[in-house]
C-alpha cells in the first residue's frame, strides 16, 4: 500500500530560501497595489501569500495599514521581511510609473469589462494585481489606469470573496500563468 506521510517542518524548509539570500533576481514580475483596504488581517494575510508567490513588490495605498502595525506583522508570520513595499498615499503616481515601466495594470474588481481572471494570457507580464476595500471596491481613479479587470465568477448569492481570499485566488492563478508559458 503507498501511504502518504506528512512531510516535517525541518523538510519542508530544506527548500526554502532564507532571509539572507533573498534578492530581486527570480522574483516573479508581478506588483500588488492595495487600495484602502480596511483590515490589518487582510493585509498580513496578502503580504503572506505574495511571499508564497516571491513576487517584486507590494504598492500600499490611501487608509491601508502599513507592516509597521502588530496585527499585519502577526497574520503575515514574517513575509514582512521579504516582500518589499512600499507607501503612498495617492496609487495614481505609482501607477504612472509603472505604466512607463510598460508593466499592465490588472484591477481585481467587477466593472463594465471585467473577463474572468483565467481568461488572462502570459503576454500580460509584467502586471500589477490592484485589490481594494473591502466594502467599496477600488478607487475610481485607479481605474483610469488600469488595462484589463478582472473577477471571479460567483455562483451563489454572495457577489464577492474575501479580499485576501480573492487576491490568493488569482494571485495563484498568475504563478501558474507565469510559470508554465
Amino acid at each position: 500500500m503507498n501511504r502518504i506521510r506528512k512531510l516535517s517542518h525541518s523538510e519542508i524548509s530544506k527548500n526554502r530560501l532564507k532571509p539572507d539570500s533573498l534578492t530581486r533576481s527570480g522574483r516573479m514580475p508581478l506588483y500588488t497595489m492595495l487600495d484602502n483596504i480596511r483590515s490589518m488581517y487582510n493585509v498580513g494575510s496578502i503580504f503572506r501569500s505574495s511571499d508564497g508567490a516571491f513576487l517584486e513588490k507590494i504598492y500600499i495605498t490611501g487608509f491601508t495599514p502599513t507592516p509597521d502595525k502588530n496585527e499585519v506583522r502577526k497574520t503575515a508570520l514574517g513575509a514582512i521581511e521579504s516582500i518589499p513595499w512600499e507607501y503612498a498615499k495617492d496609487p495614481t503616481l505609482i501607477l504612472q510609473q509603472l505604466k512607463k515601466s510598460n508593466v499592465s495594470i490588472l484591477a481585481l474588481e467587477h466593472t463594465t469589462k471585467s473577463i474572468p481572471y483565467y481568461g488572462l494570457t502570459p503576454d500580460i507580464f509584467p502586471a500589477c494585481l490592484v485589490v481594494g476595500n473591502e466594502i467599496t471596491g477600488i478607487s475610481e481613479p485607479i481605474l483610469e489606469y488600469v488595462d484589463q479587470a478582472i473577477e471571479i465568477p460567483m455562483y451563489g448569492t454572495k457577489q464577492s470573496l474575501n479580499v485576501a481570499v480573492a487576491y490568493g485566488i488569482v494571485l495563484f492563478d498568475l504563478v501558474r500563468l507565469y510559470y508554465n508559458k
